[in-house]
């Protein structure tokens, strides 16, 4: 197979072979998260921390290896056929990619390795979920989110510095109304902090909440900010999407223009054609 055609193979889904991988990296993407789900099970679980062999984690272990070695087959091949393959090693879905392959071998050497304490590795396990996100490669829709958000990066960023500023004159003044009144709920600011994320998201768990006036009061503003907090992401991204969204139709409007023309071009010219040989 030339090098092309491999480029093709990962870069373009829209051919017969690019369709037919994206679909089979896909269906292993959803069979290695649900692998993932069962072995949650307790008995399931016990049975591969005990490394007590049975035929469903011998199952779901060599499902794990067939499952791992394709997505490490998919990660060099985008890394062999990228123009810049340090950019893509870097970049987002390049770091998704490793980070899907990387539990398996880190706890496939360090299980050969002596006196390695296995249930601190076993926590990469956890790594395991990032796979989820490969899904987004095969999602014009997700494509489109991601463009949205980084168009919208620099007022996301502003959004959030604001909002951590919120958080903090929200812990602060709560602390000063219902320290006196509730020192084991309010003892500072930092414990202060959970109403303010709780209030400030109109959650309002109410496992903590004011009982004096003022503590109220200023309750009842932070509450009508809280509203602006939800909102506003909210307005930013669905202007980023709007925008990404009219950015796709003009793409596909550009890709449609020539072949609409070039087929205008040729009626025209048929019924010129008839008139010279009526003549």
């Amino acid at each position: 197979m030339k090098f092309s055609d491999l480029k093709n193979l990962v870069e373009r889904p829209e051919t017969r072979a690019g369709r037919t991988f994206e679909l089979a990296i896909q269906s292993l993407i959803v069979t290695s998260l649900v692998v993932y789900s069962i072995e949650t099970l307790p008995s399931v679980r016990k049975l591969i921390d005990d490394g007590v062999p049975d035929a469903v984690s011998t199952l779901l272990a060599i499902v794990e290896i067939v499952t791992v070695c394709v997505f490490t087959f998919e990660y060099a091949l985008r890394l062999a056929v990228a123009d810049r393959k340090l950019k893509f090693a870097f970049s987002f879905f390049g770091m998704i990619d490793f980070l899907a392959i990387l539990p398996f071998y880190v706890t496939l050497f360090a299980g050969l390795g002596a006196n390695v304490d296995l249930r601190t590795v076993r926590a990469l396990r956890l790594f395991r979920l990032f796979r989820v996100f490969k899904l987004a490669r095969y999602s014009r829709a997700l494509a489109r989110f991601h463009r949205a958000f980084v168009a919208a990066r620099e007022e996301l960023i502003l959004y959030l510095i604001l909002t951590l500023l919120m958080l903090y004159f929200a812990a602060a003044g709560i602390y000063f109304f219902e320290s006196e009144a509730q020192p084991e709920a309010f003892s500072s600011i930092f414990s202060s902090l959970w109403w303010a994320v709780a209030t400030l998201t109109t959650v309002g768990y109410g496992d903590v909440y004011p009982v004096t006036p003022g503590g109220r009061l200023f309750t009842f503003f932070v509450l009508m900010v809280g509203l602006g907090v939800v909102a506003v992401p909210a307005g930013i991204v669905a202007a980023a999407l709007e925008q990404a969204r009219a950015t796709d139709s003009e793409k596909s409007g550009d890709e449609d223009g020539p072949a609409q023309r070039g087929a205008g071009g040729s009626e025209t010219d048929s019924p010129m054609s008839n008139g010279d040989v009526s003549a």
